[in-house]
């Protein structure tokens, strides 16, 4: 019995060690919905994230399906239990539905490459 209980032990150790190591990404969420907006409004939304790791996360790359969509990456390394944001324009001068894809490239140990959403449509 006492084996199995160490045996337990060192199992929770270590999955709960793998779990924290290195830097992590964690959006608030993954798809901005802009709705149905006018042509010519405002197209700068916001992805929120927090850096759940225990070292730096540095973002090395951000970029859009096409250049209507253009993404703005924190410079600085995001510290370990920091909020980041990445800034998304769209360029709302382009009348229709909008379904881009931003693709974030940074040094987080589970997740190095996430996939963001804008949807909506411009009237």
């Amino acid at each position: 019995m006492r084996t199995l209980l160490l045996i337990f032990s060192l199992f929770l150790a270590l999955n709960t060690q793998a779990q924290t190591k290195g830097p992590a990404i964690e959006f608030t969420s993954q798809v901005v919905d802009y709705g149905e907006i006018e042509k010519g409004s405002d197209g700068i939304r916001i992805f929120e994230f927090i850096n759940s790791g225990n070292q730096p996360l540095v973002i090395s790359k951000v970029y859009s399906s096409c250049g209507c969509t253009i993404p703005k990456k924190p410079e600085a390394p995001i510290a370990p239990g920091e909020k980041g944001e990445i800034q998304v324009k769209y360029d709302t001068n382009r009348v229709g539905p909008i379904r881009k894809t931003i693709t974030v490239n940074s040094n987080a140990e589970s997740t190095p490459i996430v996939s963001l959403k804008i949807k909506g449509t411009v009237l």
